[in-house]
């Protein structure tokens, strides 16, 4: 007679918990499970024990999951908190055993009980988080630019608009990216705040021994009065054909602007520099200015076109009050959540000056589960469309259009960062 198995622990972890921890961790994401001192160093910096997740079978860490503080920017400005999940792991010997349901359960339950109004995610896989109430409500675009098809003017020097384009270096990054990126993410919703230590991993001043790093270039552009109002991050590589012509290409780590000027002048920059033939974007959003600001918007080819930002709305309430409206309007919403967070019946009102949003007992007009509304909430997704593909219900014909002009929104969402 077979003996039961012990039963698989799933708690916070403790500081001597985490070598174990980052050694779960490494071996999920198929990186090699060696963990050197800094990495250990590296994380205690940052991680918050109580919200830092373990599986552990008979003492050794099998699933691994982190989550902490963020603001994300709901349509119009506001940042709303939010439970930022990370680093979600289970070890292949101990998949479909249910561990990452149990995590993910606790934590949202957390964040539920702190106030959080959504929970965010980047998913490395589509097919799992749709379960516990994810949506991708942002995508994410990259193009690849054939830059003597652009058409542009190859005798270009700079903007002709009164501003001008700087190199700059790291220190110089670290002193005006935070205030350009705070103004930056207050116009863009989608976008989630960046920490200090955002700012030193990406300038080289911490450098993590998992990720190699290479000394990027930065470029600032600066207005006609001043004011810097964009700024890109990028490497070129070193590679020459035949007959001595140049084959670089320059690689865009990433590029935040705050006026259409400055991201324009960016991009006609980076297509100007001497020896590069190919530019790759990184990570955009769909509806970028980058094609159609060249002559020939053909040159830009995408490369990739994926989801970007998901989201779990744990407050309808306020998820729906935090946002602004262009459109003006009621639509009473019957909102399914299977685990039981923020289900329910509410009437939305909404208009330019502002919005309310409360429980009612009236009639439904367009029922929809938790994880389809996050993905209209920042505007990016149409009800009508996901009325078609059978995922809402229309209880009054017409209800998915009257949806779409209240929560559409005239440019896409975007998140510009992998968390």
């Amino acid at each position: 007679m077979s003996r039961p198995e012990p039963p698989i622990d799933v708690r916070p972890i403790t500081e001597a918990d985490l070598p174990d921890w980052t050694r779960a961790l490494n071996t999920g994401f198929l990186r090699t499970p060696d963990v050197s001192d800094q990495e250990i160093a590296d994380r205690a910096s940052y991680v918050i024990p109580p919200r830092t997740l373990g599986a552990f079978d008979t003492g050794r860490c099998v699933a691994t999951f982190r989550s902490f503080p963020q603001e994300l920017t709901a349509v119009g400005g506001t940042p709303v908190p939010a439970d930022a999940i990370s680093n979600v792991t289970v070890t292949p010997t101990h998949r479909r055993r249910g561990l990452l349901t149990r995590m993910m359960a606790h934590d949202l339950a957390a964040a539920k009980a702190r106030g959080d109004v959504v929970a965010t995610l980047i998913a490395a896989e589509f097919p799992i988080y749709g379960r516990y109430g994810f949506g991708p409500a942002t995508w994410s675009a990259e193009w690849t630019v054939d830059v003597p098809r652009t058409g542009l003017d190859p005798r270009w020097s700079g903007p002709d608009d009164g501003g001008r384009i700087d190199i700059v270096d790291g220190a110089d990054v670290r002193k005006i990216g935070p205030e350009l990126f705070e103004r930056m993410r207050h116009i863009q919703p989608g976008t989630v705040d960046r920490d200090e230590r955002w700012w030193q991993v990406n300038t080289g001043v911490l450098r993590l021994d998992r990720e190699p790093w290479t000394e990027p270039f930065f470029a600032v552009y600066r207005s006609a009065a001043g004011d810097v109002e964009g700024l890109v991050s990028y490497t070129a590589d070193d590679r020459w054909g035949d007959g001595m012509r140049p084959q670089n290409t320059a690689t865009v780590n990433w590029l935040i602007a705050t006026a259409p000027d400055a991201e324009r002048a960016l991009w006609r920059y980076l297509c100007s520099i001497d020896w590069i033939m190919t530019v790759k974007s990184g990570r955009r959003s769909p509806d970028d200015l980058l094609p159609l600001c060249l002559p020939d918007p053909r040159a830009a080819r995408i490369t990739t076109l994926a989801d970007g930002l998901w989201v779990r709305i744990l407050d309808v309430v306020r998820a729906l009050e935090a946002r602004t409206y262009d459109g003006q309007g009621t639509l009473v919403l019957e909102v399914v959540d299977g685990a039981g967070f923020t289900g329910g019946r509410y009437r939305l009102e909404a208009s330019a000056d502002g919005a309310s949003c409360t429980p009612t007992t009236a009639a439904a007009e367009l029922t929809l589960d938790v994880a389809d509304l996050a993905c209209l909430w920042l505007g990016d997704e149409s009800a009508v469309r996901l009325a078609a593909l059978g995922r809402v219900q229309e209880q009054r014909a017409g209800a998915a259009r009257v949806a779409d002009a209240l929560l559409r929104t005239s440019r896409r969402p975007w998140c510009p960062d992998i968390f």
